[in-house]
């Protein structure tokens, strides 16, 4: 390992994409405390806390803004709303493009079509980012964090410098995202949001520490947190390293006396094909029941019919709740499904294995290799959506039995430290080929080799 890190140092190239990467994540945490003046911080931090103690929704909102975007709700800062606009606009054109024949075209047209599709994603995520910056201002008015005098005198001009810097903070991460993928090494939104939640980690496990230490928690609850850590990390590694090799015959041809061709090779199939992606749709989508019923048990007197209803609904969306829980691990069965569907192509798989000359021994060529490739992808998707099924209710399993905060086991025990995990796989996995391809050894020399994914 120690030599690994030595033959990294000897590599200019990778010495200065490796530090230019540091750089640009120096630079977000370094911006990410720059406020937007005329907030409150203190009393944004304390009312979005004591949300997250409560179970309500704006506390999970603001989990996951932490966990899934690198934003904050719980302080005013220009990179507040994180680079979700980006990847919102990203996942839209990724589904519009199998859906808009132009879109589709483009997609085929390579690099040119690649740079045409990014112009559009950068659009649309400034108009993400206006959208979403005017509704977080109006949240901000509501709750009272906005200076009274600002409120009172100056708001519609608050109001549109809000807007515009945080719309500009989010396209300053964006532009970053893309500087780390040209001149650094890594996917570069990926490590964005793996910096935000690493950042949170070692105050979360600061917090445990203080329980222990005030007999809040005692020795064995520690154990069982320890043990849960421990198990989402082996089981991240585990399902993103986990692939079906699907085994590859290539047609052997002659030419005068030689022959050529014949070799045998194998398609891998990943079992987590959509990454995290089926949980950030799910945890989105759970948001909304969570915080519609929250407002509407405010427009009802709890003793009338509609109101018992409405606080009976309301009730039964809590984090805790069984109702929630059912819904939020169908929606990620749902979404794993609908995410692989749209991003795995049989058909045109089967296509360029038939024109390649090779084949899947004992099938033919064309919709048998095809049907043969959708069957296959379908059973492995179950499995991979029924880990993500289970590392979603770790953080809230956790919480409930160990009574720590939500906040703390959802960094701690879950959907974070798959990201984190997914994104350094990755991360490792590129510097070990930069490192082989100048005749280094990587990592894990010896072992087998590193197959990262990066698909957030």
């Amino acid at each position: 390992m120690i030599s690994t890190f030595v033959n990294i140092l000897k590599v200019p190239e990778l010495r200065k994409k490796i530090g230019f990467t540091i750089l640009m994540l120096c630079i977000y945490r370094v911006g990410f405390q720059i406020p937007v003046m005329g907030i409150d911080d203190a009393a944004m931090k304390a009312v979005v806390k004591q949300s997250q103690d409560d179970e309500d929704p704006i506390g999970k909102l603001a989990d996951f803004m932490q966990i899934f975007t690198g934003g904050s709700l719980t302080k005013s800062s220009l990179f507040g709303l994180g680079i979700m606009p980006y990847i919102s606009a990203s996942i839209i054109f990724q589904l519009l493009g199998t859906v808009i024949p132009a879109l589709e075209k483009l997609k085929k047209e390579g690099q040119t079509g690649h740079k045409k599709i990014q112009e559009y994603t950068r659009y649309t995520t400034v108009l993400l980012c206006l959208v979403q910056a005017s509704f977080m201002v109006i949240w901000m008015k509501s709750q009272g964090f906005v200076d009274r005098t600002i409120e009172v005198q100056h708001f519609k001009m608050f109001a549109i410098t809000a807007v515009l810097s945080m719309t500009a903070g989010t396209v300053f991460l964006m532009w970053l995202g893309e500087q780390i993928d040209e001149f650094g090494i890594g996917n570069g939104i990926s490590l964005i949001i793996m910096a935000g939640i690493v950042v949170n980690m070692p105050t979360a496990a600061w917090q445990v520490i203080m329980m222990l230490r005030e007999g809040t928690i005692g020795g064995p609850k520690i154990l069982l947190l320890a043990a849960s850590f421990v198990g989402v990390v082996m089981g991240a590694i585990l399902i993103t390293q986990g692939q079906r090799r699907i085994p590859i015959q290539q047609a052997r041809t002659t030419r005068g006396r030689k022959q050529y061709g014949g070799q045998k090779q194998y398609l891998p199939l990943r079992v987590n094909h959509g990454g995290v992606m089926p949980i950030i749709f799910a945890s989105t989508l759970i948001l909304f029941p969570s915080m519609l019923f929250g407002q509407m048990v405010n427009l009802f007197d709890a003793d009338t019919m509609m109101g018992s209803v409405v606080s009976s609904v309301a009730s039964s969306f809590t984090m805790t709740s069984f109702t929630y829980n059912f819904c939020y691990i169908i929606l990620i069965y749902f979404f794993a499904y609908f995410w692989t569907t749209v991003q795995f192509q049989p058909k045109e798989m089967a296509t360029q294995l038939r024109d390649s000359g090779s084949f899947i021994p004992g099938l033919r060529p064309g919709k048998r290799t095809a049907d043969y490739l959708e069957k296959v992808m379908g059973r492995i998707t179950y499995v991979g959506a029924s880990f993500l099924a289970v590392i979603s209710v770790v953080p809230t399993i956790v919480f409930v039995s160990l009574e720590v905060p939500f906040s703390i086991t959802v960094l701690l025990g879950g959907t974070g430290l798959l990201i984190v995990v997914s994104v350094s796989l990755d991360l490792i996995q590129k510097i070990e080929a930069n490192l082989m391809m100048r005749n280094y050894s990587g990592f894990m020399e010896g072992s087998g080799r590193i197959k990262g994914s990066s698909n957030i």
